[in-house]
């Protein structure tokens, strides 16, 4: 990406210059929910040039400006760009800075798709500040660049080169716009490669490694641990997990300590990283399986989240911590029925090894809480229930602090994702009660992502904290206008956010 230039758009030589169109008319719909207001279509830009380019395209009715529909004219008249690409972003009234980052996924997957790989994005001249705006298009343009396809034998390089955004405004403040976003999107990315790797390149050891490489790069303090010092810690209930794979666990630790931080707050980012989840003992069905290559989602998260937070640099101290491993069944796996004592001391009766992330979760959470951590969010493909409440759209969110939730929400807003509190009410301990443990691992088919969201709230004690459950919006099975299909790095936004203090 290049940095923003104040310039007219109508007057940067490209082969595509991109701008947003929006619909300003006032009614949205009418009976059986349609609309009967014809759309007044406007090209957000002050360029008159620009403007008077798409005139002839506007005045009849291909363009509505509906949300990510494209419009590609052909050697626009006045313009030193090739091209010029329409696309919508919906009602003005409602239209946001997270829209924007999708309209400039959708330029550019629709470019690339093209075969264009070089073009100009032009900023919104009036509905946010430029830094935003800026900020919001480069989030977006790095978001629409990944693709998935990377063991493909005759993959094709399609990747953007030469992608400018032009906007109007101080020239220092845009240049440092533009570098906040391509940090948040190379770091999403960055989550979402990990999440992309088969589990036979992606093992928990690998996982570590490419920590560890990360770490270097961006300056962070890291430690990574393995099976002997998992056990010296007792910590039972990971170990439990780890104990049927021959692939040797992880732990995975990542520390941000500026030195400018205020004492006494530290903010803990605790992941699910398990590389491959055939659910044990209670093994998975083998329709859809190899889909669990994602179960590591929660601590590829993590990852990418200390990776944005060491270059954005918040004065706030962060420690990540995943908890890395297989669930695999073998002649040494744990088996329904079994008792496994957490490193808090608690006895945990093994119902479902299925319900394994729950596990290594409950020993990463409480170690953040030994290392110091005052406030905690995790992070985990947790349940299936999640999927069947909320669907794709939503994240689950779970709080035992009122307040901690209020400043989660900030940031959530923020950032531009959709997350949606469930209930953590005390009378759903009793599902959890066990005979003879302190709790069990599964409660049951009926309110499964609460139950799991209980389970884990056993070990975080009255430490503020914050449980993701991203089961259903870690991956996307179609893919979108602005996102490819696959793994989409969702909550990275939002912790960052949150641990920038938004």
């Amino acid at each position: 990406m290049k940095t923003a230039l104040s310039i007219n758009p109508s007057e940067f030589e490209t082969d595509c210059l991109a701008v947003l169109v929006l619909d300003h008319s006032e009614k949205d719909s009418s009976r059986n929910g349609r609309s009967d207001a014809k759309p007044v279509v406007t090209v957000e830009t002050s360029d008159a040039a620009v403007r008077d380019a798409a005139a002839s395209v506007l005045a009849g009715s291909e363009v509505t400006a509906k949300m990510f529909e494209t419009t590609l004219v052909h050697a626009p008249a006045k313009l030193k760009a090739k091209r010029l690409l329409l696309v919508g972003g919906g009602k003005a009234k409602t239209f946001s800075s997270a829209d924007l980052r999708r309209v400039a996924g959708t330029a550019a997957r629709t470019l690339k798709s093209k075969g264009i790989r070089s073009f100009a994005f032009a900023a919104p001249s009036d509905l946010m500040p430029a830094e935003l705006a800026v900020r919001s298009i480069v989030e977006g343009l790095y978001i629409g660049d990944f693709d998935s396809d990377t063991y493909k034998s005759d993959r094709k390089d399609t990747s953007l080169q030469g992608v400018t955004v032009l906007s109007a405004g101080d020239p220092a403040k845009l240049a440092a716009a533009m570098d906040e976003g391509r940090i948040l999107g190379e770091s999403q990315n960055f989550t979402r490669d990990l999440v992309n790797e088969p589990s036979n390149r992606m093992t928990p050891t690998i996982l570590a490694e490419r920590a560890r490489k990360m770490a270097e790069e961006v300056g962070l303090k890291c430690e990574i641990m393995g099976p002997d010092k998992i056990k010296e810690l007792k910590m039972g209930a990971f170990w439990g997990v780890a104990q049927g794979s021959e692939e040797p666990p992880a732990l995975i630790v990542l520390r941000y300590e500026p030195a400018d931080a205020p004492a006494g707050s530290v903010l803990g980012l605790v992941g699910k990283g398990v590389t491959f989840d055939t659910g044990g003992i209670s093994i998975k069905p083998a329709d859809g399986m190899e889909k669990m290559k994602y179960d590591m989602a929660g601590g590829a998260t993590m990852l990418g989240a200390m990776r944005a937070i060491a270059l954005l640099k918040p004065k706030r101290k962060v420690i990540g911590i995943v908890c890395a491993t297989e669930n695999m069944p073998s002649g040494t796996a744990q088996k329904p029925g079994d008792i496994q004592i957490a490193m808090s001391g608690k006895s945990i009766e093994i119902i479902n090894t299925d319900a394994e992330g729950r596990l290594v979760l409950a020993d990463g959470l409480h170690y953040a809480r030994t290392l110091g951590c005052t406030e905690l969010i995790d992070a985990a493909t947790l349940t299936g229930a999640v999927v069947v409440a909320l669907g794709q759209i939503n994240a689950g969110i779970f709080a035992n602090d009122d307040a901690l939730y209020e400043r989660f929400s900030k940031a959530v807003k923020s950032a531009g994702e959709k997350m949606w509190r469930l209930p953590l009410d005390e009378d759903y301990r009793e599902i959890i009660r066990s005979n003879i443990a302190d709790i069990v691992n599964s409660g049951g088919r009926y309110g499964g992502a609460i139950n799991a969201a209980m389970f884990l709230k056993e070990f975080v004690a009255d430490t503020p904290w914050i449980h993701l459950d991203i089961a259903g919006t870690a991956w996307m099975d179609d893919g979108k206008p602005w996102l490819a299909k696959g793994p989409t790095g969702v909550a990275l936004r939002s912790i960052v956010e949150f641990a920038r203090g938004v």
